[in-house]
């Protein structure tokens, strides 16, 4: 039962005036119980939470309501003498619409708010709990990244190596399928090379890749690695339910210098963004400096891809893999104490593929701490 969890979007609630919330949705039923179950967590700004549940949970007993359908629940409020809110959060941007209007028609609240906006700020601050869960997450990442070069045979496609690749993770303990904010699909991370390194995907994700299938338009294309082809490995660390995120490059044979010259640039922005966050550093501070110094280097044009260039350069990341904040000009953020984020600098070249680094950092008051420590140069592939 995360109690902290609870407290910090009870104080959002309050802030925003609202009565009560009502969740449904997995991530953020796991945020404030560390539980999935079918039902509602219901969320008083006032009182015990409790859980309205239709199939069994292990959860506290004291607190758990059996229930057949959501039109049971005002009824068990007021025998509880808990009063109907007048202001009930939903988790509006996440559940269907006619979900959304049979909840409201069964509560009839004078107003409902977004529990999704507010929940997905109060995640944004981690306790040391979750932390701890991000840092295990980084530390087995680190230590399958170091096993990839030799899983690599000449004359691979792009989704063989992958394959190989998941099947390492998965030894190392990963979870497999990790959560996004929003409609996107994508198996346990992406792997770039060659030309489908700048083929746009309509996914949010900082570089794309055509996909196996349009059914599935991110990631591996199925095309060989070829000798002077750039290998970009992005897989999210989902060795606990709380996500690292890490990219690392390897290379198959010599790669141009203007390529390594971008890749060295993207080390240096790293070192920049370790030397300048801390608390109270706006987060649109960071998307120009990175912009700047990819244009002042002559790469303005390769930055977060060529054909579709990705609009920012890190975003948040705990039990989803793109939470708040986004490092892109628009954020209105500062970074706070305890938030996790991703940074990730990348170039793209035509006929040889992506580089660049991926990173993930805690914020603490004087500073950032990195903990996907894995090597950041670009690795050899054997020919």
């Amino acid at each position: 039962m995360n109690k902290e969890a609870q407290l910090s979007t009870i104080r959002l609630l309050v802030e925003n005036k609202g009565d009560a919330c009502l969740i449904c949705t997995f991530v953020n039923q796991y945020y404030l119980t560390g539980r999935l179950f079918k039902g509602y967590v219901y969320l008083p700004a006032e009182g015990e939470t409790l859980f309205f549940v239709q199939r069994e949970a292990d959860l506290p007993d004291s607190q758990v309501h059996r229930i057949r359908k959501p039109e049971d629940i005002p009824g068990i409020l007021k025998s509880l003498n808990y009063p109907l809110p007048k202001t009930l959060f939903l988790e509006a941007g996440q559940i269907p619409y006619n979900d959304f209007l049979r909840l409201e028609t069964i509560f009839s609240p004078a107003k409902t708010g977004d529990a999704t906006a507010l929940l997905r700020r109060a995640r944004m601050i981690k306790s040391a709990w979750e932390i701890e869960q991000i840092r295990i997450s980084a530390g087995k990442h680190v230590e399958a990244y170091g096993e990839i070069p030799s899983l690599f045979r000449p004359g691979m496609r792009d989704i063989d190596f992958q394959i190989e690749i998941e099947r390492l993770m998965r030894r190392h303990g990963s979870l497999g399928v990790f959560r996004t904010f929003g409609d996107m699909d994508i198996f346990m991370g992406s792997l770039l090379t060659g030309d489908n390194a700048s083929a746009p995907s309509p996914y949010d994700f900082a570089l794309g890749g055509a996909g196996m299938s349009p059914c599935l338009p991110v990631g591996c294309s199925g095309e060989t690695i070829h000798e002077g082809n750039a290998v970009m490995i992005d897989f999210a660390g989902n060795f606990t339910a709380y996500l690292s995120d890490m990219t690392r490059v390897l290379a198959f044979g010599k790669l141009p210098s203007e390529v390594l010259r971008a890749h060295q640039l993207s080390i240096d922005m790293q070192a920049r963004l370790e030397e300048e966050v801390r608390e109270g550093v706006t987060c649109s501070s960071v998307w120009r400096w990175s912009l700047a110094m990819a244009e002042k280097a002559g790469f303005g044009g390769n930055f977060m891809g060529t054909r579709f260039r990705a609009k920012f350069v890190g975003h948040g990341i705990g039990l989803e893999i793109n939470e708040p904040p986004v490092l892109t000009a628009r954020s209105e953020d500062v970074f706070l104490e305890n938030m996790v984020f991703a940074y990730e600098p990348k170039f793209v070249f035509e006929g040889v593929g992506a580089v660049g680094n991926e990173n993930t950092f805690i914020v603490h008051s004087d500073g950032i701490e990195r903990l996907t420590t894995f090597d950041e140069t670009i690795g050899q592939l054997a020919i």
